[in-house]
């Protein structure tokens, strides 16, 4: 028996198509597949270490700011939003955005990179293949496998997540697409960025209003906002903005996306697989202003 919502998408991942665990296991429950990764990956020791690792403010600068875990969850809530808008399956995207952080270092990317070049001699370090061993060898959980065990499917999205598949990752098949559910994470996991950085640069006052309405995209929705609630603290209306602003995103993925699964008879999950690249897309209009977006924060 299977839980799953009915009416998924041809072109969705089922668990009960999945291509299985790497070491066989027998389960007294009926959960799907992907519903079990998830539950294992919020269980795992990795996952709750989250909690101490900071993206731009150290832990002791606030309780307000940021950190891997909030980030997490805040990127499993948006991908499951998208997941659910195009029928895809919302376990397997939910099971991949909680563990693609799980292999990062504490202080950002900064910390990533000076961890990259101790560890040149030894092939460097890049966080999301570290989180694919996070989840496939380090956690010890289970006393008759390494690892997690999860499903082909949850491997492959993290697999995936990297920039570099390297070949001793040949089994995750380099020249195929991953899933949808997986190629949601990589645009959900920016948008969740993006705008919480906009968020805690405000708080911090890194950021200064004025200086973000330069930014097109963020004028549009600060408008919008200031017009339909006049009178409102400024307070609020940062977080309303921010709320349209992440809307606006997150619905013109879904419109794109199903245009480019139209566009390219797109009918099946080997379809996918078999187009090679990514079908999860921001329209071109808004590619175009969210990296001015991108930008502006990165300079600032």
């Amino acid at each position: 028996m299977s839980y799953e919502r009915p009416d998924l998408a041809p072109y969705a991942a089922r668990s009960d198509r999945s291509r299985g665990r790497r070491y066989p296991e027998e389960f007294k429950d009926e959960r799907p597949a992907f519903e079990r990764d998830r539950d294992r990956i919020i269980h795992s020791a990795a996952f709750r270490r989250l909690e101490y690792k900071t993206q731009v403010f150290v832990i002791h600068e606030g309780d307000y700011y940021r950190t891997r875990l909030t980030h997490s969850l805040e990127v499993a809530q948006i991908a499951r939003g998208l997941a659910r808008m195009l029928k895809l399956n919302e376990e397997l995207t939910e099971a991949i955005a909680l563990a693609h952080d799980l292999g990062h270092t504490p202080f950002g990317h900064a910390g990533e990179a000076a961890l990259d070049r101790l560890m040149q001699q030894w092939g460097g370090f890049e966080h999301n293949l570290q989180s694919l061993r996070v989840v496939e060898v380090l956690e010890e959980r289970y006393p008759n496998f390494p690892g997690l065990n999860l499903t082909f499917e949850t491997r492959e999205g993290l697999a995936k997540h990297s920039r570099h598949l390297h070949r001793e990752l040949s089994e995750y098949e380099p020249e195929l697409a991953p899933t949808l559910e997986a190629q949601l994470i990589e645009l959900a996991d920016e948008i969740a960025y993006n705008n919480h950085d906009i968020d805690d640069g405000l708080e911090s006052g890194l950021l200064e209003l004025e200086e973000l309405e330069e930014v097109p995209l963020w004028k549009e929705v600060w408008e919008l906002v200031k017009g339909k609630y006049p009178g409102a603290r400024l307070k609020t209306l940062k977080y309303s903005a921010i709320s349209h602003l992440i809307s606006l995103l997150i619905h013109d993925v879904a419109s794109q996306t199903l245009n480019n699964i139209r566009e390219h008879g797109i009918e099946t999950l080997e379809d996918v697989r078999r187009f090679g690249r990514n079908l999860v897309s921001y329209s071109p209009s808004i590619e175009r202003e969210n990296q001015r977006l991108k930008d502006f924060l990165y300079q600032h």
